[in-house]
């Protein structure tokens, strides 16, 4: 099509949206001569009347009313791609930051992270792996990813994983020595290996399933660490019994360095959520984030 019509069919448009060539040549720049000579060349070039010229007003002819219906839509269209298009390019250039936990990375991240990266080959992602429930906002996170139950209360949250299987683990040189536990209660004569919160400070209770019940348990400890991967490494060498989310362990347990115990009484732990202040929702990078994840989940 000529470019002279299509920019012809815009300054038409805008007539009539402002109901008037002054207003039209105030909205585009321009000055009322000039839109009206632009008028005039496209009635020209198209062989047809668009406007019905009176000393009062403006109004549309009937091939006037059906260009208007049929390009107006075409247009808002039009103006929507060009705006994705500098949205997806301001994107292209900025850096997400994210702060999680390594668990919530395998669980939550990892399975998105190829599909987004390729997606949106401009995006600098930088992921802090930390265990404690960050300040994100005077860290300079865009948002965070951690379990349900140990979200801030004034972030806004998007769920990012289904409930998120746990085991009970131990090394082989362990159970040879003590015994393999066949019961939840048999966890009293074992060495438990424990978990302490690094933000609240508070132990981090197991979770069991028995009887069909979802059932909190607080074993003894004579060994706690701060981080979960302080409990794998103590349990890989040999010094009692774990308890952690399953895809921390799954390497381990495949070499043969952890086995798996208790199998069938560890109980899910809550879903991963995104959190993030509202605010930070209408940035690019983390809006392709969050509609990467939910494509993921759908």
């Amino acid at each position: 099509m000529d470019r002279t019509i299509v920019h012809g069919i815009d300054v038409f448009l805008t007539i009539v949206r402002e109901g008037s060539m002054r207003a039209a040549a105030a909205k585009l720049g321009v000055g009322a001569p000039t839109i009206s000579l632009q008028l005039k060349s496209l009635e020209e070039r198209l062989g047809i009347e668009l406007l019905a010229r009176t000393t009062r007003r403006l109004e549309l002819t009937d091939a006037g009313q059906a260009l208007f219906d049929g390009a107006a839509p075409a247009y808002r269209d039009l103006a929507g791609a060009v705006e994705k298009a500098r949205q997806t390019a301001a994107a292209s250039t900025r850096t997400l930051r994210l702060s999680m936990s390594r668990g919530a990375y395998l669980v939550a991240v990892a399975p998105v992270l190829k599909g987004f990266l390729s997606s949106n080959p401009g995006i600098i992602l930088e992921i802090s792996w930390n265990e404690e429930l960050v300040d994100i906002e005077r860290k300079g996170f865009h948002a965070g990813l951690r379990l349900g139950d140990v979200l801030a209360a004034d972030m806004a949250a998007v769920r990012a994983s289904a409930p998120v299987p746990s085991t009970f683990f131990a090394s082989p040189a362990y159970l040879e020595t003590n015994g393999r536990p066949r019961k939840p209660h048999d966890l009293l004569d074992h060495h438990c290996i424990r978990h302490r919160h690094p933000t609240s400070g508070q132990l981090r209770d197991w979770w069991v399933m028995e009887r069909g019940q979802r059932k909190r348990i607080a074993p003894s400890a004579r060994l706690v660490f701060d981080s979960a991967m302080g409990v794998i490494q103590a349990a890989r060498d040999g010094l009692g019994v774990g308890w952690s989310m399953q895809a921390t362990m799954e390497d381990h347990i495949r070499t043969g360095e952890l086995e798996v115990v208790l199998d069938g009484f560890a109980a899910d732990l809550p879903p991963f959520y995104l959190y993030f202040p509202e605010r930070n929702a209408a940035e690019d990078p983390l809006r392709l984030f969050i509609d990467s994840m939910k494509q993921h989940s759908a």
